[in-house]
């Protein structure tokens, strides 16, 4: 059995932890996050309880891989120490990896200490047909995300803009841009950028378009590749997290998904 320690019980972060608990692969051994009432919200409702870690020497004690739900904050926080101790870790907030810096230092974490970064598709699919293409040459990756009001709100980057997602009456485009500063200004909005970015041509070619669509209330993403592969486009509509609108619920399934993975002998796609 797979020991995991949780950073992050919030939305995704439960769910993942209600899938472990009535997993046969895994045991959810520690949970560690710095809002005490996430955490003491999560306990009543878990079959097995795990250890409470007061700091993340005590998560990394209690378990083989790490699963990251918490924020990007918390990659740069706690990636190195947690690869430096040898132990797998699973982000979710991937948009953390936008810094360069950051992904090659975790990179050389990985390889020194023999373990893995795991980086769940989340949103999106076709990554894998993203990555093939990358084999080759491509020219161009578009990604166009389509989100209501609910999902936009509270964005210091919007803020700023003078934009009030509240009062939009039509589909308006309020960022376009290279993916990297996608995941600079939207760091719990667009992780899907970050990710179509790190499987193509890199997050500065990475082209991405943000529109606010008061007559929608799932989230729409479109990706558009051209290379030497042919053309690519995908579309999805994806429902938003039954306890938050600002995530898809295919990210949580994604998250789990990428756990079960880990150790089977066959695996599908690139």
């Amino acid at each position: 059995m797979i020991r995991v320690g949780l950073i992050g019980c919030g939305n995704i972060g439960s769910f993942i932890a209600h899938y472990i608990d009535h997993s046969k692969k895994f045991r959810l051994t520690s949970v560690f996050d710095t809002r005490q009432e996430s955490i003491e919200k999560i306990l009543p409702t878990l079959k097995h309880t795990p250890i409470i870690a007061s700091n993340i020497r005590m998560l990394l004690t209690e378990a083989d891989i790490i699963v990251e739900a918490a924020s990007q904050q918390a990659v740069r926080a706690y990636g190195r120490e947690i690869l430096t101790a040898g132990k797998s870790l699973l982000i979710m907030s991937v948009g953390a990896l936008a810094d360069e810096r950051l992904f090659i230092a975790l990179k050389q974490k990985a390889e020194q200490n023999k373990c893995f970064i795991y980086l769940p598709s989340g949103a999106i699919c076709g990554i894998d047909g993203v990555k093939a293409a990358s084999a080759g040459v491509i020219q161009d990756v578009t990604l166009t995300t389509t989100k209501p009001p609910t999902a936009m709100q509270g964005i210091p980057y919007l803020t700023k803009k003078g934009i009030d997602v509240n009062h939009l009456r039509k589909p308006t485009v309020v960022y376009s841009g290279t993916a990297a500063q996608a995941s600079r200004l939207f760091p719990r909005n667009i992780n899907v950028s970050t990710i179509i970015g790190l499987s193509g041509i890199g997050l500065e070619k990475t082209k991405v378009r943000i529109v606010v669509d008061p007559a929608i209330r799932d989230n729409i993403h479109e990706v558009n590749l051209t290379g030497d592969c042919g053309e690519i486009h995908i579309k999805l509509r994806n429902e938003p997290s039954p306890e938050n609108p600002k995530t898809s619920y295919l990210a949580c399934l994604s998250a789990v998904k990428t756990l079960e993975e880990i150790g089977n002998r066959v695996r599908i796609g690139t």
